[in-house]
């Protein structure tokens, strides 16, 4: 397939983005299965499912909200994983079949952009963790680090953050088997720190009984109001893998391997992890009579050093896992497909690592309800209608047949009008708009707590009106046929 693939004739090629051959398809079962395992063991997880409980959700409402939207966030993630195996390419370059091949630019800059945002919300998570740890270990730390502040954050926050960054920047300039071989033991270590913190739970609130007798706040239209956009945040906090998981899937051994280790991996690990947040923060209102979502705050009101030098360390190997594995891989991939001649992989996360300095994240997770309704259900209506659209051109447009060569071809059928295909971009305009309307508009409100569905649905049906009435098709063939470059 990749000898198919000649530099000289093509358009935004560059070697990281083209198609892996069967030497780079190493990825097996476990590969996939841990990759969930260490996506989803980590603290937005907890964050997310330990706030369902703050905003006043019982314990077994939250945990059924975390499944259910998990479920539903599979069946996308698989969809798309599918052309990643059986072509060998990436997200970037998957997207070029419906945006065009330099059109693919938009949505690869609004997931990078979205990916930078988390890669910061990890990086000031796992840097307040080694806050926590310096704050432990080096007497006069709280003093120093309280020299000034800056946009939100004092010195010892700034340096801790830093020195994260770092790390996860010098993973990154590793490669992508560097990714690999860190997920297969990282994401393990991460549930032992969870089962650790439900132990404590159980023991400090003498059982499971008072910590499953704390009812929930909401009842009748307020357990609605708050249960829609929730179930939508957490179909929105795999949103953007949803879209990159070619960049993984690309290196599968087969369909059978990337498949079932996904559908194991995610809705399972996600469940328990969370089940976990929802557990240890309702013990700690029985406990200290407030809800703690946060599971570091929480670790830093233990009074045993030992104990809290291990959980902070397993907090670090965690955010890492999840960072460089979902909020480094796909952003480095999209500002190739953006800037193929300048950048490659260690650079584009280079690029991803300042962007989530820039984008401030420690005020996202400052409050449940900024990083629930604002920040999940946001960016779920960006990214909802690119989904839409992939999903639409190669399962119903395209029936699963793509011209490979062409994806980088600057005179083949996927260039449309100077490279941009502009069906799509009207489909993905259609969309935003739609979903993130009720944000400005309260008569419409219900719209934006449904954002990632309503994006989805819309974009969808756009695009299939447009490109069939553009291009009436037929079979498969007839596809190929007239999706010549739009005159």
């Amino acid at each position: 397939m990749v000898e198919s693939v000649r530099e000289q004739d093509m358009a935004r090629y560059h070697a990281d983005i083209a198609p892996t051959d069967s030497t780079h398809r190493t990825w097996n079962f476990y590969n996939y299965l841990s990759l969930w395992i260490g996506m989803a063991h980590n603290i937005p997880t907890y964050l997310m499912a330990g706030g369902f409980i703050a905003l006043g959700m019982s314990w077994w409402q939250a945990i059924l909200t975390v499944l259910l939207g998990n479920l539903i966030v599979l069946v996308p993630i698989l969809l798309n994983s599918h052309p990643g195996t059986k072509y060998g390419i990436p997200f970037p370059v998957l997207v070029r079949s419906s945006f065009g091949v330099v059109g693919a630019g938009v949505p690869a800059l609004l997931r990078a952009l979205v990916a930078a945002g988390w890669f910061g919300i990890e990086t000031a998570i796992g840097g307040e963790a080694i806050q926590t740890f310096l704050l432990l270990l080096i007497p006069g730390w709280a003093h120093f680090s309280n020299i000034f502040t800056f946009v939100g954050m004092n010195l010892g926050g700034w340096i801790s953050f830093m020195l994260f960054w770092f790390l996860n920047i010098w993973i990154i300039y590793h490669g992508i088997d560097a990714v690999r071989r860190f997920e297969a033991w990282a994401g393990p270590l991460v549930l032992v720190l969870g089962v650790g913190l439900l132990i404590w739970a159980v023991s400090a609130a003498h059982g499971f009984g008072p910590i499953l007798s704390q009812p929930g706040k909401l009842h009748g239209g307020q357990l609605w109001a708050v249960f829609i956009p929730a179930l939508t945040s957490v179909v929105g906090f795999w949103a953007t893998l949803s879209l990159n998981i070619p960049d993984f899937t690309r290196f599968a051994r087969n369909q059978k391997s990337q498949a079932w280790g996904q559908a194991l991996g995610l809705p399972t690990t996600m469940t328990v992890f969370s089940a976990i947040g929802v557990l240890v923060t309702s013990a700690t209102i029985v406990v200290f009579h407030q809800a703690i979502s946060d599971p570091i705050t929480l670790l830093g009101m233990s009074h045993n050093p030992i104990l809290l030098v291990i959980s902070l360390g397993a907090v670090v190997v965690a955010t890492l896992s999840v960072n460089v594995a979902a909020n480094v891989v796909s952003p480095a991939y999209d500002f190739i497909q953006l800037f193929p001649k300048h950048l490659n992989f260690q650079r584009g996360g280079l690029v991803t690592g300042i962007l989530g300095i820039v984008m401030v994240p420690w005020l996202l997770i400052s409050n449940p309800h900024i990083y629930i309704f604002s920040w999940l259900n946001v960016y779920s209506g960006f990214l909802g209608p690119i989904a839409g659209i992939m999903i639409a051109d190669y399962w119903v447009f395209r029936r699963q047949t793509l011209m490979v060569a062409e994806l980088y071809d600057k005179t083949g059928r996927y260039f449309y009008q100077n490279g941009y295909n502009p069906l799509a971009l009207w489909s993905l305009a259609a969309g935003i708009v739609v979903s993130l309307i009720g944000k400005v508009m309260p008569a419409l409100a219900w719209l934006f707590s449904y954002s990632w569905f309503v994006g989805f649905a819309v974009a969808f049906l756009v695009y299939l009106v447009l490109m069939r009435r553009r291009y009436p098709v037929g079979a498969p063939a007839g596809v190929e046929a007239t999706t010549k470059p739009i005159a």
